[in-house]
């Protein structure tokens, strides 16, 4: 079974959902709302400013792709899409990746607390307690097959990394 490099942590093949030749995306670990979904290169590359003009162009086609889709599977009005670049702007996970984040009104207090939790959620200490909020690989495993469906052409466990 294959893994995918998302910065200092290994991603296993059964929680990402979708592969194109350049970008790979993954169900959340510790999502901020239900549908909760990350983007990434596949090529470790630390900030947005050092991928190539492929890259960068594969990685919003596919997030475009993706927003249509989980905004409909997760019957959400509205998406937040965000990306955090550098140290200041919260970045956490030293390789590029964006958050779709299916939305639905009400679903916080005031809209934009949303991107504090997002910056909370990439400030986990991974080998800390607080992996007891993280949910099992199996879960994780059954909404990456049941995305998985929705995209057969854009997804072959054979392609070589």
């Amino acid at each position: 079974m294959a893994s995918y490099t998302f910065g200092q942590h290994l991603i296993k093949s059964s929680v990402v959902f979708f592969r194109s030749r350049l970008t790979f995306a993954f169900v959340n670990r510790k999502p901020v709302v239900p549908g909760h979904v990350l983007v990434s290169p596949l090529r470790p590359v630390d900030r947005f400013v050092d991928m190539t003009g492929d890259e960068v162009a594969d990685l919003f086609q596919t997030t475009q792709t993706l927003s249509k889709v989980i905004q409909d599977q997760y019957k959400a009005s509205s998406l937040s899409i965000a990306m955090q670049d550098g140290p200041d702007a919260g970045q956490s996970v030293w390789h590029v990746h964006v958050h779709i984040l299916p939305r639905k009104a009400g679903d916080f207090r005031k809209n934009d607390d949303i991107y504090d939790e997002v910056e909370n959620h990439d400030h986990v200490n991974f080998d800390s307690s607080s992996r007891q909020e993280w949910r099992g690989e199996e879960e994780m495993a059954q909404e990456a097959s049941i995305l998985r469906k929705l995209f057969p052409l854009h997804f072959t466990s054979d392609i070589d990394l």
